[in-house]
């Protein structure tokens, strides 16, 4: 068993949805850790989020400035530390000019983790990735994603999707050229759910968010798998330290494909007067397409119409004997967060 008290995890993007649970369960099992930010002003707010998961003792946690895009303080922020948690990415631009303004940022910034984890002599980085880099631009799927597969970003999907694959992929293949002594695991989550901390959270959030509001009048026809963001941070936590994690990515998902509708069903059956707003009919695929041509927020959600979704967390539960909580109750833990933290207009 691995002595927790004497090691140190950098967390890259500390305020960050998966990032802060991850330092959360960190601090929670006696590690000291340091965490990027991108600006020190946003220190405040990542020791609020953690209080608001129950921890107040920030004697083991230190934030260090540092910017993917930049070489600046990389060398200091992996200095003396056993693990990194490479969670911060790029945030997706809603409206860019060309593709590359996507995929060389994260492509960049993972090679600059990688080359300064390798240089300070760290003993294992464990990436977070995507199911994006997994499950996305395969015709006629029919049988469940695992982490055999690997995006075809030859097919027609959204940069973020091949920003995210590529990215992976260039950690592997740093690791295989120029890695020396420095393992790699990766975890490729599906759409993440589970309690915020605090109010910097996921797309799968906003879903729930505008579902609740009323402002999502209609179900789009997406299928997705869903996984709680603790028990995403468990599994950075056991692919950091496992024996069997090295050189190997995981699916983080409980294996269960959800339509959108029946998530909707989820909130009305479990939070009753609360959900009153939530749709109840699906919209027809052409609405969707057609809005998606006026709205780029919307053009990433309409290339996921009719896309096969269903995904194996097989191997990370046999691996790593790794069991996550049902969809059902990391669904309702969102709703109730956002309700908790004032974050739903009534």
């Amino acid at each position: 068993m691995t002595n927790s008290k004497d090691k140190t995890v950098l967390v890259t993007g500390g305020s960050g949805f998966i990032a802060v649970h991850c330092i959360l369960k960190l601090l929670q099992e006696g590690y000291s850790v340091r965490t990027t930010l991108r600006s020190l002003s946003r220190k405040e707010e990542v020791q609020q989020m953690l209080k608001v998961g129950g921890f107040n003792s920030f004697e083991k946690l230190s934030f260090i400035e540092a910017n993917l895009s930049s070489d600046n303080n990389w060398d200091e922020a992996v200095k003396g530390c056993e693990y990194v948690l490479h969670v911060a990415s790029p945030t997706p631009a809603i409206q860019f000019t060309h593709e590359d303004e996507l995929i060389n940022p994260a492509k960049e910034g993972v090679l600059r983790v990688l080359k300064a984890s390798r240089d300070a002599n760290v003993k294992r980085v464990v990436l977070t990735s995507a199911f994006g880099a997994v499950g996305m631009g395969h015709k006629n799927r029919r049988t469940p994603y695992t982490e055999e597969d690997w995006t075809n970003i030859d097919s027609n999907i959204h940069a973020y999707q091949k920003s995210k694959t590529i990215a992976e992929q260039t950690a592997w293949e740093f690791i295989k050229n120029e890695g020396g002594n420095l393992e790699l695991s990766a975890i490729n989550p599906v759409a993440v759910m589970g309690p915020i901390l605090g109010a910097d959270f996921s797309h799968s959030h906003r879903m729930i968010k505008q579902m609740l509001e009323g402002e999502i009048k209609a179900c789009p026809k997406i299928y997705s798998c869903y996984i709680d963001v603790r028990d995403v941070a468990d599994l950075h936590l056991l692919a950091m330290t496992h024996p069997n994690a090295n050189g190997e990515r995981f699916l983080a998902t409980t294996g269960n494909v959800l339509s959108m509708l029946d998530v909707a069903k989820i909130l009305k059956r479990r939070l009753g007067n609360k959900a009153l707003k939530v749709p109840t009919r699906e919209l027809p695929n052409w609405i969707l397409k057609l809005s998606a041509l006026k709205n780029p927020s919307l053009r990433m959600i309409a290339t996921l119409i009719g896309q096969y979704m269903q995904a194996s967390g097989e191997k990370a539960k046999k691996s790593l004997n790794w069991y996550p909580r049902s969809n059902e109750d990391s669904i309702v833990a969102t709703a109730e967060s956002l309700f908790k933290l004032g974050l739903i207009k009534k």
